[in-house]
């Protein structure tokens, strides 16, 4: 189409003519009208081969390229931009150009770059190592090894930077650069080495603002895995677990009580000292707890580790399959109890499935849970022991006490800076606990071998001021207390006593070569001496003098007997000890000789045969307890008849008074009936207790129980329930409380837990304040939650002696004493306890791993055939001839073989009053002329701290003129009703707060229709005082009105050849006893 236009006919003529000529020179090409888009492309594209030669070879490399990409599944330019990418190419591509150039041989290569490499490369390569030996807890160490890396790569690259650019300069050497790069990084900055070139400035410029971004990342990552690591606790250390000692504490939740508790006994005992304590919680460390931890003599032994007992992780953390042992106690303060027995349960598998041989320290709070860990090598049950001692509290005074006592670690040098002598006796008794000797190895007890169990008591009291309670033989597992005076000592036997501390701690002197100190114990005089051999605690080793072991006269001067009036008459002596028992002189009567069962007529003694029997329970409401002999019905009692406000056809009773028991009640107020309740009545029931002495029980609870608990129940003789609360003064009165020789308040499950971690105790200790008001002559026995609120039980605001006690525990705690609550009247006098004081009985059979089993054989709960168990017996004015517990000993071994180990003694408080005790009659003030003699002679009122009109007795006097006159004036206006106000205001005055409770609680009493007859308002405990002496010494005097605590022999363990009679063998049940037979 070009062709077709003339003018260029005359450019196609003129190139044919001289076409080889400009044939070596180029060839153009014409186009003409291709000015549009498309056209353009065309060209490009199709017409032109080179181009679209170029553009399909383009388009072929983009393919491939995305192929690999596909393939290698990552982004060109992540892996072109990482820092070690761009170090390989700065490092690698000058050297490979200088292959190819020889010229550029000389150019300078960072070759110290290659330091970040590695670095990488050591990243790499522990991480590769950590997934092959699947270490999983190595954050802290990747970490800490990234920051020493990085701070160790920014030195040598400055150092080596700094040297290579200052060579144009003062050519500095690699130490130069060093001492520069540390004083730079430092930012000390002294300023005797400086760069000079511009290059080093620009690179010391570059690499500062790199450590200013890269060390703080460093840092406060490693920060934020310390404390991630300290509130998990880290690791128990491998090394430090195959070389040093350490047990396991598994908790719920870890308060400042429980760990205190747990390490001042753990640590109590010389052997452990070198031990680790590893605590396992699940839960992040409370602030007391970790301010308590910080102290050194904790920190150094004590790790905290956070996690849980059901992770096999967890327990590798802490290293149980190194551990010596691992103590899982339960939550008591939760709502559910239940649940937090089951959350026990998975831990104690949890840990025997990952070390079945360490040995486990358990503690379950209900019964019915124990036989879940049978396995583990130690139960406490709480609510079994709970119960039991609060059942035999109502027997035994104070036992609670006694057991607390027994089980707590001390030196007994608590007290003995009081000015009061009863402190001073009752914290150095305080420190008897009990140990454990092999016979033949033993100085107390070698000599004793072949001879009966009861001879060597005795004269091991006599001698070293030790009481042996029990042995076990060789070949058995069972502990037997005080077996009886037949039971001959074995070469093999294991004894157990309880002393100030254990015999490879004493030291031993003759007292025949100290007779001159006898001047030096003088001091010690009044009717309750302190020991006469000399017990010299330093330093944890006890000096004893040996005293002379030979049978004394009765007439001697330490025994003679006291003489009545004019009269010379001297009682009996105490018969000896016999080396071997001799069958007719065994009795299994009680010194004081009760009568009790013995003057019962023939006809009352047949029917009491045909109302009870002795034999075993049918029905235990839970798996797992230990069946005890107990006095039972001969038929079950309907559960209709178990009511006691509730009459039905078998009986029209609606209160205690109607039923007429001869015995005192013991009332027992719960929230609900648990089966721990169980336990509370079979020792109580068992068949060692005489049936006249029974005391009927009466259940107060808040729920109505349920049929299995009333089926056990219904089989023991005189219990009853009752639905009611102790906030009600009518369900108190209808239960019989005001016959009731005992009130035992046991804490609620429901106000265990509170916001406020001692305020769970709040509502049962104003509740029983107020029993303590209005029935001031009730025994109440009350279980808290936490000990340190038994300061509040009885309280009183301005008593000062309450405030001496006060100001004494808060210097025995200061002392360090793990017992600074025992001076408190209530605790020692046996009126209040806390169960969380006996988790101590856990922690210490670690070292003594017999003190679980002899404290269930004291309380009850466990009863093997020819062990004896504990009872008591009450100092009458009879006894006083026997004058010392020494020679008491002497003759309860001699006589029925019992062994004494302790005295509860109450004195006369001689205190001040409370506001609550002044009474004054204004009738008698009026008719006596001298009524301030007459005020004082009618009592102790008037020297009250708390009632500020007795601080006044004028304003007093001054009142009660103004009453009188205003009772004599009339009333100004005239009217029956202003006459019965006045009348009343004054009556209301004359009468003292005492006298008001007692008004309401009559009133009361005649509203329901009750007899107040037995009522005794007046009476009451308050001006006196009661404390425990454990295993006091041998020349102790005895007091009338003691209780002595005695480990009575089974009377099942042997059975006479001819019946004795019941005038001397008062507790025998050989006799008619062993005919009767259970029909169970």
């Amino acid at each position: 189409k070009y062709l077709s236009n003339p003018k260029f006919n005359k450019i196609q003529l003129f190139l044919s003519n001289h076409g080889d000529w400009f044939q070596d020179f180029f060839q153009v090409e014409f186009y003409m009208n291709e000015n549009t888009f498309k056209e353009r492309l065309k060209l490009f594209f199709i017409k032109n081969q080179r181009s679209s030669l170029r553009i399909r070879l383009f388009n072929f490399s983009l393919k491939l390229l995305s192929c690999l990409l596909y393939i290698i599944r990552g982004n060109i330019w992540e892996q072109i931009l990482r820092i070690p990418f761009i170090l390989e190419i700065i490092n690698a591509v000058p050297f490979i150009i200088s292959i190819f150039w020889p010229s550029l041989r000389n150019l300078f290569v960072p070759v110290f770059l290659n330091c970040w490499l590695a670095k990488h490369a050591l990243e790499n390569m522990i991480n590769d190592l950590h997934r092959a030996i699947q270490r999983t807890q190595s954050a802290m160490f990747n970490q800490v090894l990234i920051l020493i890396s990085t701070l160790l790569c920014l030195i040598f690259t400055c150092i080596c930077g700094i040297q290579h650019l200052e060579r144009i300069g003062k050519k500095l050497n690699l130490f130069d650069s060093l001492y520069f790069c540390i004083v730079t990084f430092s930012t000390v900055g002294f300023g005797d080495v400086t760069p000079e070139t511009w290059s080093s400035k620009l690179f010391v410029v570059a690499m500062i603002c790199v450590a200013l971004v890269v060390l703080p990342i460093q840092f406060e990552q490693l920060a934020y895995l310390w404390m991630e690591r300290q509130k998990s606790g880290g690791n128990y250390s491998r090394h430090r677990a195959q070389t040093e000692k350490h047990v396991v504490l598994c908790v719920s939740s870890l308060k400042i009580d429980l760990l205190m508790d747990f390490l001042n006994e753990f640590y109590a005992h010389p052997r452990l000292q070198d031990y680790y304590v590893v605590i396992l919680c699940p839960t992040e460390m409370d602030v007391q707890v970790r301010r308590v931890l910080q102290i050194p003599m904790w920190s150094q032994r004590v790790i905290y580790l956070q996690g849980s007992a059901l992770k096999d992780q967890d327990l590798l953390r802490a290293k149980m399959d190194d551990a010596e042992a691992c103590f899982i106690l339960s939550s008591r303060c939760e709502v559910d109890r239940t649940s937090s027995d089951h959350q026990t349960i998975l831990r104690a598998w949890a840990v025997k499935d990952f070390a079945p041989n360490c040995p486990l320290y358990v503690q379950i709070l209900k019964p019915e849970n124990k036989f879940h860990i049978k396995f583990a090598d130690h139960v406490v049950c709480e609510e079994e022991f709970k119960y039991a001692m609060l059942a035999l509290n109502c027997i035994c005074p104070a036992t609670s006490t006694l057991i607390t006592l027994l089980v707590h670690t001390s030196r007994g040098q608590e007290g003995q800076q009081s000015p009061e002598q009863w402190q001073k006796m009752y914290g150095r008794c305080s420190g008897n606990e009990v140990y454990h000797i092999v016979l033949e190895e033993s100085t107390f007890f070698a000599e004793y071998e072949g001879k009966s169990f009861t001879y060597a008591s005795f004269h091991a009291h006599k001698k070293f001021g030790v009481c042996l309670i029990g042995v076990r033989r060789e070949d058995n597992k069972n502990i037997l207390l005080n077996p009886g005076p037949r039971y001959i000592m074995n070469s093999t036997d294991i004894c157990f006593y309880i002393n100030i501390t254990k015999e490879e701690n004493s030291a031993f002197k003759n007292q025949d070569q100290q007779r001159k100190s006898n001047v030096s114990r003088s001091f010690y005089h009044g009717p309750s001496r302190l020991p006469v051999h000399s017990i010299i605690a330093s330093m944890g080793t006890v000096a004893i003098d040996l005293q002379d072991t030979s049978c004394r006269s009765a007439s001697g001067p330490t025994l003679s007997l006291p003489t009545e009036g004019s009269k010379e008459v001297r009682r009996p002596s105490i018969a000896p000890v016999l080396e071997v028992a001799d069958t007719s002189s065994i009795q299994t009567c009680d010194l004081l000789s009760d009568q009790s069962e013995d003057e019962t007529t023939p006809d009352e003694e047949i029917s009491s045969n045909l109302e009870y029997a002795k034999g075993y329970p049918p029905y235990s409401p839970y798996i797992g307890s230990s069946p005890t002999f107990c006095h039972l019905l001969h038929e079950k009692v309907p559960f209709c008849c178990l009511r006691l406000d509730k009459s039905c056809q078998h009986n029209y009773y609606e209160d205690a008074k109607a039923y007429g028991f001869k015995n005192k009640l013991i009332i027992v107020a719960a929230e609900t009936a648990g089966n721990g309740l169980y336990n509370f009545i079979v020792p109580l029931r068992a068949y060692y207790r005489p049936k006249k002495e029974l005391n009927p029980i009466v259940l107060l609870l808040d729920n109505p129980p349920d049929m299995h608990f009333l089926d056990a129940i219904c089989w023991f003789p005189m219990v009853y329930y009752m639905v009611g609360s102790i906030d009600n003064l009518d369900d108190l009165l209808r239960c019989g409380v005001t016959f009731a020789a005992n009130m035992v308040v046991v804490d609620k499950e429901s106000t265990m837990s509170a916001e406020e971690d001692y305020m769970a105790d709040a509502k049962t200790i104003v509740n029983v304040q107020t029993l303590f008001r209005l029935f001031s002559s009730l025994s109440i026995i009350t279980e808290l939650t936490h000990p340190a609120n038994m300061r509040f039980m009885q309280f009183r605001a301005k008593d000062c002696y309450s405030l001496a006690l006060s100001k004494l525990e808060k210097k025995e705690r200061e002392r360090g004493s793990n017992l600074a609550f025992m001076f408190r009247l209530p605790f020692a006098a046996g009126r209040v306890f806390s169960i969380s004081m006996l988790d101590t009985l856990l922690y210490q059979s670690f070292v003594k791993d017999y003190m679980i089993s002899i404290t269930r054989l004291l309380l009850g709960l466990d009863t093997t055939p020819g062990s004896g168990f504990l009872c008591s017996m009450k100092i009458t004015a009879d006894d006083l001839w026997i004058r010392t517990y020494a020679r008491l000993y002497q003759k309860l071994c001699s006589s029925t073989g019992d062994v004494p180990i302790g005295i509860y003694r109450t004195e006369s408080q001689k205190l001040t009053t409370s506001e609550s005790q002044i009474s004054i009659s204004v009738e008698e003030w009026e008719d006596t002329k001298d009524s301030r003699e007459q005020g004082h002679h009618r009592g102790n009122h008037r020297n009250s701290t708390s009632s500020d009109q007795s601080d006044h007795p004028l304003l007093r006097r001054k009142s009660m003129q103004w009453a009188r006159r205003l009772s004599r004036k009339g009333p100004k206006h005239s009217g029956k009703t202003a006459e019965k106000i006045t009348q009343q205001r004054l009556n209301l005055y004359r009468r003292s707060e005492r006298q008001e409770l007692a008004e309401l609680v009559k009133n009361r009493m005649k509203h329901l229709g009750l007899s107040t007859v037995g009522y005794d308002e007046m009476n009451d405990h308050q001006s006196t005082l009661s404390y425990i002496l454990i295993n006091p010494s041998p020349d102790t005097r005895i007091e009338l009105n003691d209780v002595v605590y005695l480990i009575r022999p089974d009377p099942l363990a042997y059975l006479p050849n001819s019946e004795p009679s019941r005038r001397n063998s008062i507790c025998n049940v050989t006799g008619q006893d062993s005919r009767e037979e259970t029909q169970l």
